[in-house]
């Protein structure tokens, strides 16, 4: 039987699973720190894929999920914000040196993207736009049933469109990027500034400040809380209607930790996307969800990456 091991390279994480070609249920499933303890990080990860190596099937080939910029079609990882040695790092050649298989690498929300188009909520859409909003902003676009990549495999990074042009620092380093606005670190950057400036709230400033826990303190009636998840959510409206006038999906698709404040984030991204888009036609029948793959997301579109790759 030949078997298909799927690896999802996280910032504090690593995943990897093995499935059969016809099933989405893995075989096996294993989890490890990315942290290294010895050696290099290429050593870590070749341990780990060695652990979960079936002893007897056969591997079809290996896919690789992981964050950051990347040219899917020659292997390399260009930077790995999670891993700094990984600049211009031939990744996916190196893993098949050593492994004897083909491999296919990805950015993590383009492969969460089709992922999601594959199995989970994105099932039925030919054209979808998929946002991840944790720590950052990652995206992935599905055009006509297939992955936009563009010339090197560098497309679709949605949390680094422009919004403001004097706007809060992204973490990439240029001003005003849908990231600065809307990832779990902006919004706890924006409650801690304006707690700064004097503003009364239930939450405790400083950086251990999350996303998470500005949402339990919304729920909770904190106006500062809801206000910066309010902010977040503008900010999106004004993204999507770009997407939208760009793409013209028919699902917009939202993963990652943020996405689940819910209606305290929806509702006035609806209510600006509402505002922002030019001609009601966009809004025709179009689905916007949250994501189904959850932690998943990864290793799944990982899989569909392979065999999207791999000849019948």
């Amino acid at each position: 039987m030949g078997i298909y091991l799927t690896v999802d390279i996280g910032g504090t994480r690593i995943r990897a699973a093995t499935f059969s070609r016809d099933s989405i249920q893995p075989i096996e499933h294993h989890r490890a720190s990315t942290r290294v303890q010895e050696g290099t990080a290429f050593d870590h990860i070749v341990t780990f894929i060695e652990s979960i190596w079936p002893e007897k099937d056969k591997v079809e080939a290996i896919a690789v999920a992981l964050p950051g910029p990347l040219d899917p079609r020659t292997g390399t990882i260009l930077l790995a914000p999670n891993i700094p040695e990984w600049e211009d790092f031939p990744l996916g050649p190196k893993l098949v040196s050593h492994f004897n298989v083909p491999v296919y690498i990805g950015n993590d929300a383009n492969l969460a993207a089709l992922g999601e188009w594959r199995y989970g909520a994105g099932r039925g859409h030919h054209n979808l736009v998929y946002l991840t909003i944790s720590t950052g902003v990652g995206g992935g676009v599905i055009i006509n049933d297939q992955l936009l990549q563009g010339e090197r495999g560098l497309g679709a990074e949605l949390g680094h469109v422009t919004l403001q042009k004097d706007g809060p620092l992204c973490s990439c380093g240029q001003p005003g990027h849908l990231e600065a606005f809307a990832s779990g670190t902006a919004i706890a950057r924006y409650a801690n500034e304006q707690m700064a400036a004097g503003v009364k709230s239930s939450l405790k400033p400083g950086p251990g400040l999350t996303a998470e826990e500005i949402t339990r303190a919304a729920e909770q009636g904190d106006i500062l809380a809801s206000d910066a998840l309010h902010r977040a959510g503008e900010y999106l409206g004004i993204a999507v209607a770009n997407f939208l006038h760009i793409f013209n999906p028919s699902a917009v698709i939202f993963g990652g930790g943020v996405s689940r404040s819910g209606s305290l984030l929806f509702d006035p991204l609806e209510q600006t996307l509402r505002k922002r888009i030019f001609r009601s036609k966009y809004l025709d029948n179009l689905t916007v969800i949250t994501a189904e793959l959850g932690d998943d997301a990864g290793l799944m579109g990982a899989l569909a990456w392979a065999l999207h790759n791999q000849p019948n």
